[in-house]
């Protein structure tokens, strides 16, 4: 959610067929690449839609390549950023219209102003975010007095806080590094923090360093890292056919992955950089949402699988860390009406 800050002079991208949650920061320039599918004939429809490196957004290139979005009869500008921060400050200046981004992010974008709306959710981070430690800490305990690497306020930190939490432990318990994703994990090898927070592909660069092991994950705590598909609110006023149409592109590109995995595999292993090998290396750490898992999603909760619940949870993170001052009217963050919509279609045929 955010959460997932990727940094441009990392190469190494990273991505999972079964995919799917995390990073934050103002950011600089968007990638120069833009792969737009021309306008549908008699269609002025036009989405800037941006992603960048995570498992559970690559979908959106298959969507692209396999002209899935002209069948839905709309054009979507698909803007790829090197950098996930990147992205983030784009769509909160209005430069795009959606973007793929955390849950923690779009809080923290609201926060500050921002007014976004969650439409829905791509996927849950199952494992490719995770606290990595060097020789010798064996337990969360041990990591009381250690210097803790993680970028302030994403979705790694809050992991972080989350297994402190776990094991009686607090912030002040440890002597935390706000670093960069990328220099954290650059940290870390080089021997200079004792533990990093880091989500896929930097968990892989992390783990280079010798006898360095995973302590705990995403998968250790169900959906605390969501991922979306988050529309600014005055596009989604103003031309809902068009948001219905790429949520319905979202699911139908599902449904082409379950039936050409290997075409869409190469699909996504090619926009991530890596090869089909290494794609599939990530193919559990990243939980894709089905209709179902959606509209149970955003119904209300007592536990981290309901937006509502994790979106307080998640507030009350960001301000107990001093990241928000102000806590974020949450009331109108989510909108189900998409995917609602796109079930109910389904249904009928």
């Amino acid at each position: 959610m955010k959460l997932r800050s990727l940094l441009s002079n990392l190469g190494l991208f990273l991505v999972s067929l079964v995919l799917i949650v995390s990073c934050s920061n103002p950011a600089s320039q968007m990638s120069t690449q833009s792969d737009s599918t021309p306008a549908p004939s008699g269609s002025a429809a036009s989405i800037r839609l941006g992603f960048s490196a995570w498992p559970g957004w690559f979908p959106w290139q298959v969507a692209q390549d396999e002209k899935i979005f002209e069948k839905n009869k709309i054009a979507v500008d698909l803007k790829w950023f090197d950098g996930y921060t990147e992205s983030l400050s784009t769509l909160t200046a209005g430069q795009i219209d959606a973007n793929s981004q955390t849950l923690n992010d779009t809080i923290s974008a609201v926060a500050g102003g921002a007014d976004q709306v969650v439409v829905l959710v791509n996927d849950n981070s199952t494992g490719n975010d995770k606290i990595i430690v060097r020789e010798g800490i064996n337990s969360i305990a041990d990591l009381k007095g250690k210097k803790v690497a993680a970028e302030e306020g994403t979705v790694d930190h809050f992991l972080l806080l989350l297994g402190l939490k776990k094991a009686g432990l607090g912030p002040k318990d440890i002597n935390f590094q706000p670093l960069e994703t990328g220099k954290a994990a650059a940290a870390f090898v080089a021997g200079q923090v004792d533990a990093v927070g880091v989500f896929a592909p930097f968990t892989t660069q992390a783990l280079k360093r010798p006898n360095s092991k995973e302590l705990f994950s995403s998968k250790d705590f169900p959906g605390a890292i969501p991922d979306h598909l988050v529309f600014t609110r005055q596009f989604v006023n103003t031309k809902p056919d068009q948001v219905q149409a790429l949520v319905d592109s979202w699911f139908e590109t599902q449904a082409y992955i379950k039936a050409n995995p290997a075409k869409a595999i190469e699909i996504m292993a090619k926009r991530g950089g890596v090869s089909v090998a290494e794609y599939k290396e990530y193919a559990n750490g990243t939980k894709i949402f089905t209709v179902e898992d959606n509209l149970k999603a955003f119904q209300p909760g007592k536990d981290m699988g309901s937006l509502t619940f994790a979106a307080q949870e998640m507030t009350n993170f960001l301000n107990e860390a001093g990241l928000v001052t102000t806590k974020p009217d949450l009331s109108k963050l989510f909108d189900d009406r998409f995917v609602k919509a796109y079930a109910a279609k389904a249904k009928k045929a």
